[in-house]
């Protein structure tokens, strides 16, 4: 199957309100494309949140740092701010299926090339940890490739009706693995150890690969761009305003996200907790979320994009104070699944109104603007959250965090945007 033609099939026929009535969720998820790579996704999820857990589970027993916990997020989703710009040029101008299958099997060798030293040399020592970090360099530079070209592929697997209920079913299995995978990845750690734990999370990549590979897609009009560089989509954010604001707020999300990994070990400790903990939070994060996938139907038809996008922030923004203030684990928890369902609720309702603002000759640029700021903003994030944690405490760091988010968070005001827009 082709992904690109020289005309989509309601070109010239008069706009979206000739195209048949959009499809639910669970129609989609029966389709021979969304719902193969919903499937494949959902297990690549779990192997990404294995690898994650178990990686700052080790770092965390060898060097009691939660700085270095954070260089695994540095290392991993550093290559997002060098690479993603350049990468979503490549994905304008070629093969955004090829480019995908590329960077996901770089991923899986990076996991599994770490499940091969476990296996033969162990861990080593306090300078293990490195071995870890290195192998999530090498899968953080495997996400680059791949994650430009995974968002510009979206509006090709159905309708452009169907574009809002696509991308919440296509964000829904990175959440819904946040539910399982972390707990998944603890039990692999504990009944089989780190080898077989990285082992399962490259094998889960290689699944994607090969369904991306050989599934159909939508032909879509992708303009001949005037403007091939990799700064392109910098340049298109002077004249579109809003959609500038919409990514600085979802570099506000990705903040929120990294607590649930760079300070769920410290904050676990705190509690004279372990391992069980850590992944307890990292699934009730993931529960949160995958919560608030079944309710988007629900408030898609009752609230604007831009109202789902904003509200989801500010709950995000409370949550994470509260994670913060928590006098007890089982209220840390609690406020962790809250902060769930606020992200997820942000994140769709921003990238919703990305996708739809972003012209298609463009798209693959405009995308990799968006992993740069919701991945690419997590080393910063991780950097930080780490240093304050050992600073001072890992509740220090997330109540300043939460007053970041909520400044933020205002630039998600739907009024604010309109007047860019206009």
């Amino acid at each position: 199957m082709t992904e690109t033609s020289e005309q989509t099939p309601w070109a010239g026929q008069g706009g979206e309100q000739d195209q048949p009535a959009p499809r639910g969720a669970l129609r989609l998820l029966v389709d021979r494309t969304v719902g193969a790579y919903v499937a494949a996704k959902v297990l690549a999820s779990m192997g990404i949140w294995v690898h994650n857990v178990v990686a700052a589970i080790l770092v965390y027993d060898v060097s009691g740092s939660a700085l270095l916990v954070g260089a695994v997020s540095i290392a991993q989703f550093g290559p997002q701010v060098v690479l993603a710009p350049w990468m979503g040029a490549v994905a304008d101008r070629g093969n955004r299926r090829r480019q995908v299958v590329a960077g996901r099997l770089l991923v899986a060798v990076g996991s599994g090339a770490l499940a091969a030293v476990l296996a033969v040399v162990g861990l080593g020592g306090p300078t293990g940890a490195w071995r870890v970090i290195g192998a999530a360099l090498l899968v953080g530079i495997g996400f680059a490739i791949s994650a430009p070209a995974m968002h510009a592929i979206v509006p090709s697997m159905a309708r452009p009706n169907e574009l809002p209920a696509v991308i919440a079913l296509t964000t829904a299995p990175f959440t819904f693995a946040r539910a399982a995978g972390p707990a998944l990845g603890a039990l692999i750690l504990v009944g089989a150890g780190p080898a077989a734990a990285f082992g399962f999370a490259s094998a889960c990549q290689l699944v994607l690969a090969a369904v991306v590979a050989t599934m159909p897609l939508r032909p879509v009009t992708r303009p001949p761009s005037t403007d091939r560089s990799a700064l392109a989509g910098v340049r298109h954010l002077r004249e579109d305003r809003a959609l500038a604001l919409l990514l600085l707020a979802v570099a506000g999300v990705g903040f929120g996200v990294d607590p649930v990994i760079t300070l769920s070990p410290p904050i676990a400790a705190g509690f004279g907790e372990g391992a069980g903990l850590v992944a307890l939070f990292a699934s009730a994060f993931g529960v949160g979320a995958a919560l608030t996938v079944l309710a988007l139907g629900w408030l898609r038809r009752s609230l604007p994009q831009a109202r789902v996008g904003s509200g989801g922030f500010w709950v995000l923004a409370a949550a994470t104070a509260a994670f913060g203030l928590s006098p007890t684990p089982a209220l840390a928890v609690a406020a962790v699944t809250v902060g769930g369902a606020g992200m997820m609720a942000a994140v769709t309702g921003l990238t919703t109104q990305i996708q739809q603002r972003a012209p298609e000759e463009l798209r693959g640029r405009v995308m990799a603007l968006w992993s740069v700021a919701f991945i690419g903003s997590r080393p910063l994030a991780a950097g930080l959250n780490g240093a304050v944690a050992d600073v001072w405490s890992p509740q220090v760091a997330l109540v300043l965090l939460a007053v970041v988010l909520a400044a933020v968070g205002g630039l998600t005001r739907p009024g604010l945007l309109a007047r860019r827009a206009g």
